[in-house]
């Protein structure tokens, strides 16, 4: 079934039972974690191609994370025992999942390895250009709204004064341009090769979602509006 969401629109949330998986059409999503007396955290931004909620074919009961969409968005729901006998009777699309989740995995622990070598500035830089790029068969100048700062500052675990400090800064580097509205240029990339860290040869990935790292010096596209 195809269901559409209005942006910051709750998908599911943590702890609800985890019957039916997602595949994303259009649009993004931000999964999110809490744990006990601490503040949720944002563990993924997902794109168009990517499924969500997949635990559920590997019996986890009840869902470990929040889905939210970051723009509106059409998403395909699954149900968890319909994806089960595709899986059995076909083995093309068997095999083309199981090797999106070791993609998937391996894209994780790539992650894992930017964000600790990685500064606050750096982390923001990647996750603007992710959500320039939600949907890469989009037109590259989309009308978005600017993010939330709070938002920004809990997809890269830092404050929101640094997020607007950063964000200033990139303004002034011409990296970024627009207040209400903001256009990401690709010459925000530079920041990602400062100090250790060197661009890598595969785009750079968070939290498990495909990334599309564009090359040259034009815009790429304006974000999503959370």
């Amino acid at each position: 079934m195809l269901s559409q969401y209005q942006n910051k629109q709750i998908i599911y949330s943590e702890g609800t039972p985890a019957d039916t998986l997602f595949y994303i059409r259009k649009g993004g999503v931000r999964l999110t974690t809490r744990t006990k007396n601490q503040r949720s955290a944002v563990t993924a931004i997902l794109g168009v191609h990517d499924f969500f909620g997949e635990l559920c074919l590997v019996g986890f009961p009840h869902r470990v994370s929040t889905a939210i969409a970051l723009t509106p968005s059409s998403i395909l729901v699954i149900e968890k025992q319909s994806m089960i006998r595709v899986l059995r009777e076909n083995n093309k699309m068997s095999n083309s999942f199981v090797s999106y989740l070791l993609s998937s995995i391996r894209q994780y622990q790539d992650s894992v390895a930017e964000s600790l070598i990685s500064t606050a500035e750096q982390r923001l830089a990647r996750v603007l250009l992710r959500l320039a790029n939600l949907d890469t068969r989009s037109p590259r100048f989309a009308d978005l709204l600017t993010p939330c700062d709070q938002i920004l500052a809990e997809m890269i675990g830092t404050t929101r004064s640094r997020v607007n400090i950063f964000m200033n800064r990139f303004r002034k580097r011409r990296f970024i341009s627009g207040n209400a509205r903001i256009e990401v240029h690709e010459s925000l990339q530079k920041v990602l090769r400062r100090g250790r860290c060197v661009a890598p040869s595969r785009p750079p990935i968070i939290g498990g979602s495909r990334h599309f790292d564009p090359r040259g010096s034009k815009p790429i596209g304006n974000l999503p509006y959370l």
